[in-house]
């Protein structure tokens, strides 16, 4: 009876211990949950930084690189901080949702944004049993919040206060958003490593194909990487990214997005990528990029959003349409590379014999002096003398050779070394209808050599293909293009005995026409023809034609001693190309938004104003015809095998410094120039340094890839318009003839050494300055004609 007492006081007691245990479990529970209420509350309410509102998340924005695109609709370039390309739902592949959901939410379209399923396998597996195989709980809406503000730093409180900040967040977003657009939101947002952002981008990057048309495969290695972009990189670790693949094609099988079947089968194949990368570096156009990125920006300084803020090239998305012609820009730098390459090998080989440009100690400290090592080290102060010793101290670099990039040991001086002796080039193609230019190669390698050949800022002598614009200008003035004029050498007093000579002695006893002179690029008759239509009225056309740079009103201008830049002597070609209207270049077509919506419209100019009549261009072009069938421009034919209509003109400069040609037809004006950096780096021998033998041969690879190709075979072999009778008659003339020392005595012009004379382009034409012949002198029974 005692015992049973004592078991009933017992009892009693351990009933209220019981109590006082689950009422201490209840209040801690509820001090617990009281206390994440106050937490969660202060989140909510900014204790730990504000949160985005509901008008906030309705503007998501991110950094989206600008897109250049060519008038061709392909993609050749960007321009971005973050490498990202916006998706739409409907341009994503089905596998990449699937995959997606598969693996890292599937309860995705069942939950509102915090799967609580999800959280209690993570609080009972992952903290209580310290499994952490669970996954971290975080569904596709939690992860978005995640991409779209990132985690801050709150000591000890960063991973609680940012989890439930997400957990919010992805609440709001859910209200706002369909799941179809939180899924894109996502995709788009999410990194994949490489600075890749994006699913659309690292489809390009890993793939090389839009996001629409990626395999189950290929979806499963770019969602594999979401997991560790770096771990799991194809191009890096493929060993890991593919078992990564599998494990996502699993989880595709086990929720029934695709068969067992299928997840036998793609799980034995390989990894296959295809890793394109275009960097401002690589791809095709990079210099015409270049160029344009500096337009750009200044266009977005200029220009403003609907909310007042200025447009950014880099975050806005902004897409670029350009004139430029993916398919012949490859060709041309094809062509450029093929030449050039071969070119510099001729080069090379010509110079082995002798250590000219690297005992050259004024032309190696000039160059040394352009570097930026040099630079850097002059403006931390050092003398000159601590900075030559070091950059003679051998580092570990890459060069550039044509064969591929090289790593060496090797000094910055013996690098500058290296590079003097390359040759450049600048290539530009342009429609002479409407300025549209189709391919801009501005050298040989941009990542190794920035310094752009082709823009307007970029100037050099353009040697005899000036000259066109010499005859041209006679042309208009109603000069005789059969008129014979000679080729006789000549001083002319008044400009300090200037004695301008041509490339063959034998030119000196000849005289020539129009056509002849200009085909053989006799230098003596050209400036002749100069003197006779004026300084003022050559100057005039070529700037009419869209030379803005300076002519200097000298004689020596009809040799091309001006420097011009490669832009302005294409578009000035065209006005003889398209029946002689000038043209304005044009580049830039439009510039939209990132939605598609335009900005700026670029139109051609087609005002067509005619600098010269349609007969002159005519004539121009059939004399500029013989220059490729039979003058300095012929090896086109014999050489090259080019069958097809040209009209064209080479160029060298004094020394073989500069190597021109410019060659059209009525579909195609392509220009190209050759020669090293430092005018001082040529070839000695006009033979191998001419325009011919350096520029030429681009131009016809160009025109022959051209015409390979079926889509550009009728623009490559497109044909002159046929001369009518009267403007035909008027160059139905030879190109030369004899000038002998008999018929020179005979008729008043013997030869008493070399001629001089006074040049007056205002006065002294060739009429007015010639001795009267044996019929003057034996009373005036015969006199000559006047030119008609």
């Amino acid at each position: 009876m005692k015992r049973t007492k004592r078991q009933k006081k017992g009892n009693k007691k351990q009933t209220t211990l019981t109590k006082r245990l689950l009422k201490l479990a209840l209040l801690a529970v509820m001090a617990l949950a009281g206390s994440f209420l106050i937490f969660y509350f202060s989140v909510k309410l900014g204790a730990f930084g504000k949160l985005p509102d509901h008008a906030t998340l309705k503007k998501i924005e991110n950094n989206t690189a600008t897109e250049i695109y060519s008038a061709d609709s392909v993609l050749i370039g960007k321009f971005y901080i973050q490498e990202r390309t916006r998706a739409n739902y409907n341009d994503l592949s089905e596998f990449v949702v699937d995959a997606l959901v598969a693996t890292e939410d599937a309860r995705f379209f069942e939950h509102e944004g915090i799967d609580y399923r999800s959280l209690a396998r993570v609080f009972f597996k992952t903290f209580l049993m310290l499994d952490r195989s669970s996954g971290g709980g975080s569904t596709i809406s939690q992860q978005l919040a995640k991409n779209l503000f990132p985690r801050k730093d709150h000591g000890w409180l960063s991973i609680p206060v940012s989890k439930v900040k997400e957990a919010i967040i992805a609440h709001r977003l859910e209200s706002i958003y369909s799941k179809e657009e939180i899924l894109t939101l996502y995709l788009n947002t999410v990194p994949f490593g490489d600075n890749v952002y994006g699913i659309e981008m690292a489809a390009r990057r890993f793939f090389n194909k839009k996001t629409k048309n990626l395999n189950a495969q290929e979806a499963a290695v770019l969602i594999g990487m979401l997991k560790a972009n770096y771990s799991y990189n194809p191009r890096l670790y493929p060993e890991n990214s593919l078992a990564r693949r599998n494990v996502v094609l699993y989880q595709m099988a086990k929720y029934d997005y695709i068969t067992e079947a299928a997840y036998d089968s793609l799980s034995k194949l390989p990894l296959e990528l295809d890793y394109t990368k275009i960097t401002h570096n690589s791809g095709i156009a990079t210099y015409f990029r270049e160029h344009l990125r500096k337009e750009l920006e200044q266009w977005c300084e200029s220009h403003s959003k609907p909310d007042g803020s200025q447009y950014n090239l880099y975050t806005d998305g902004l897409k670029i349409y350009t004139t430029i012609d993916s398919r012949l820009q490859k060709y041309a730098e094809e062509a450029m590379a093929r030449h050039m390459s071969d070119l510099q090998a001729v080069f090379n080989k010509h110079w082995a014999s002798t250590n000219s440009w690297s005992s050259n100690q004024e032309l190696i400290a000039q160059a040394l002096k352009n570097t930026t090592r040099y630079k850097s080290m002059k403006e931390k102060g050092l003398s000159e003398k601590e900075i030559m010793k070091a950059l003679q101290e051998p580092v570990p670099m890459k060069i550039y050779k044509w064969q591929g990039e090289q790593e060496v040991k090797m000094s910055p001086m013996d690098s500058v070394k290296h590079y003097l002796t390359f040759l450049q080039t600048g290539v530009l193609a342009m429609d002479p209808k409407n300025g549209d230019i189709k391919a801009w190669v501005g050298g040989i390698n941009y990542e190794y050599f920035k310094y752009d050949h082709v823009n307007r800022n970029t100037k050099r002598q353009v040697g005899s293909t000036f000259k066109p614009f010499v005859y041209a200008a006679a042309l208009e003035k109603g000069m005789n293009p059969c008129r014979y004029i000679s080729g006789e050498k000549v001083t002319y007093t008044n400009l300090a005995d200037w004695s301008p000579g041509n490339a063959d002695e034998e030119e000196y006893d000849m005289k020539y026409t129009f056509k002849g002179a200009l085909a053989k690029s006799v230098n003596t008759v050209t400036i002749r023809v100069l003197e006779d239509v004026g300084i003022p009225a050559t100057i005039s056309l070529a700037q009419k034609a869209g030379i803005d740079s300076e002519l200097p009103e000298v004689p020596s201008i009809a040799l091309g001693t001006a420097n011009i830049s490669l832009m302005e002597m294409v578009t000035a070609y065209c006005a003889f190309a398209n029946g002689g209207f000038a043209v304005k270049p044009r580049y830039l077509a439009a510039i939209a938004d990132n939605s598609g919506k335009t900005l700026d419209l670029f139109k051609a100019d087609l005002t067509r104003e005619r600098i010269i009549t349609k007969e002159t261009a005519m004539i121009m072009n059939a004399m500029l015809q013989d220059v490729v069938n039979e003058g300095t421009a012929g090896s086109y034919r014999w050489k090259y095998h080019m069958k097809h209509e040209l009209a064209g003109k080479t160029g060298t400069t004094q020394s073989n410094t500069d190597g021109w040609f410019i060659g059209y037809n009525p579909e195609m004006v392509v220009g190209a120039w050759v020669g090293a950096d430092n005018p001082a780096v040529r070839f000695r021998s006009t033979s191998l340094g001419s325009g011919a033998s350096t520029a030429m041969p681009i131009v016809a690879k160009y025109f022959h890839k051209m015409q390979s190709d079926p889509q550009f075979k009728r623009q490559g072999n497109a044909a002159f318009p046929e001369m009518p009778d009267y403007v035909a008659r008027s160059i139905d003339c030879g190109s030369e003839k004899e000038d002998k020392v008999f018929m020179e005595w005979l008729f008043g012009d013997k030869k008493d050494g070399e001629k001089k004379t006074t040049f007056d382009d205002k006065n002294n034409s060739e009429e007015g300055q010639k001795k009267k012949n044996i019929f003057d002198k034996i009373g005036g029974i015969f006199k000559k004609k006047k030119d008609k």
